[in-house]
């Protein structure tokens, strides 16, 4: 909705621009200028998932007031999903698991453990593509159709959660979800665990950013994340947080009837 305002906005500017040209000079700059502006606007909508501008997005909750926060991983099954698993299980807690299709194919059974350990899966796309921004809304229907099929034919349940892969969304995305009927997930603490290695930097980057009804993006690939999250949880324990599954935390149904 906000973009169909945007670029209504934007057209009407240029329309007035053209019509302000017909009895004075108007500088071609100034037309670039718009047109700079529009894209600049639409890049900071489809990068910054909070911002609701393509789609409706989970990104926390607000009104929680009890110390309740959900953590959430990124881009399994993976080897290191099971070291996740075994932290997890130490501490009690429950995770969302948003999973790739190409994955799933590879580590069905540590699917089928993420599943029986209690945790919430999510649809991560199929083939999680650098391209997948550019992909059209077929496309994007077919790849999460795929990843629904896995994760229903090891769970016996649909997922009704996805996260575009890089927290990227778009008009195609937004019209995919539209027939598919997910509900987008995003976050409000991004760790930058896929791309950062310090663990200290790491930790001290999600404590500060720390709330009621946070939402914590993690990736399940990389021991460093295992290392950081056993210190999260200890944080999160010692400072009287709960780590509750994100239909707890948002009150939302994470698979159909």
């Amino acid at each position: 909705m906000k973009h169909k305002i945007v670029n209504a906005f934007f057209v009407l500017v240029l329309v007035l621009l053209a019509m302000v040209s017909f009895f004075a000079v108007v500088e071609i700059k100034y037309f670039a200028l718009v047109a700079c502006l529009w894209l600049l606007i639409v890049f900071w909508g489809s990068t910054f998932i909070a911002s609701n501008y393509h789609v409706k997005t989970y990104c926390s909750n607000p009104f929680e007031t009890e110390k309740k926060i959900a953590l959430t991983f990124d881009d399994g099954p993976n080897e290191m999903t099971l070291l996740v698993l075994d932290v997890m299980r130490r501490y009690n807690a429950k995770a969302t698991f948003f999973c790739v299709g190409k994955n799933i194919e590879v580590h069905p059974n540590i699917l089928k453990k993420i599943i029986d350990e209690g945790h919430i899966v999510g649809n991560h796309s199929y083939t999680h593509s650098p391209f997948f921004d550019f992909y059209r809304k077929n496309q994007v229907i077919t790849e999460i159709r795929q990843t629904d099929a896995l994760i229903e034919s090891v769970l016996g349940k649909k997922p009704t959660l996805f996260r575009p892969p890089y927290g990227v969304t778009n008009p195609s995305i937004r019209r995919a979800l539209s027939v598919t009927k997910h509900k987008t997930v995003g976050w409000n603490i991004r760790s930058l665990d896929g791309v950062v290695k310090n663990e200290e930097f790491l930790l001290n980057r999600i404590i500060k950013r720390i709330k009621p009804g946070g939402i914590v993006l993690l990736h399940d690939t990389s021991i460093q994340t295992v290392n950081v999250l056993e210190q999260l949880l200890s944080f999160l324990k010692t400072n009287n947080y709960t780590v509750v599954p994100l239909e707890e935390l948002l009150n939302i149904k994470a698979y159909e009837d």
